[in-house]
């Protein structure tokens, strides 16, 4: 599998799980979500890029790693 789907950020967990997505990256997963509901923010992680942050998206896609993957966010958010 070439994705690891995250579940919601609590407040203490997320400059770990940041680490940790960084280390998934060095092992090949080619997309990660971070969810943080407090904040309406998802951090997504794509190998051999900059990681880009949304703003209060209603839903995320799985791009061509899961294509046809589309997550609502409605109840997160």
């Amino acid at each position: 599998m070439n994705y690891f789907p995250h579940p919601p950020l609590s407040p203490d967990e997320r400059g770990v799980t940041q680490q940790k997505m960084s280390e998934y990256l060095s092992c090949g997963v080619q997309l990660g979500w971070l969810i943080n509901p407090d904040s309406q923010e998802v951090e997504i992680y794509r190998l051999g890029q900059d990681k880009e942050i949304l703003h209060n998206p209603s839903n995320l896609s799985g791009e061509t790693i899961l294509p046809g993957l589309t997550v609502d966010l409605s109840d997160i958010f």
